[in-house]
Parts: C-alpha cells; structure tokens; sequence
C-alpha cells in the first residue's frame, strides 16, 4: 500500500501533462488543416528525382 503514495500522484502528474499537451497542440494550430496532408500525399506534382552519381565499379 506504500506504493500507492508514489503511483497516484505520478498518474495524476502525467495525466495533467498529456492534457497540457493536447491542448498545447491545439493552441499552436495542429488541428487546423485536417485535409491539406492528405491531398499533398496523392498530389502529382513532384519533380522527378536527382540522378545520382554511380558508384565507380572495379574491375573484375
């Protein structure tokens, strides 16, 4: 039972720090733009990849 003294305030501890950062989060705008994530990821207007130098081969 003497852990009880430690294991409740540290859930309530953690418990108010989980909720400080969602509402941090909301605050700071991270919730604002749902959609706009979404539609980049299947946007088709990337540039195609840098060709990248080979690897000098060594002979064989």
């Amino acid at each position: 039972m003497e852990v009880m003294i430690i294991l409740v305030p540290l859930a309530l501890a953690l418990g108010l720090a989980g909720l400080l950062a969602f509402l941090w989060s909301l605050k700071s705008g991270q919730y604002d733009d749902l959609d706009g994530a979404a539609w980049r990821a299947i946007a088709d207007d990337d540039e195609p990849p840098l060709s990248q130098p080979q690897a000098a081969k060594s002979p064989r």
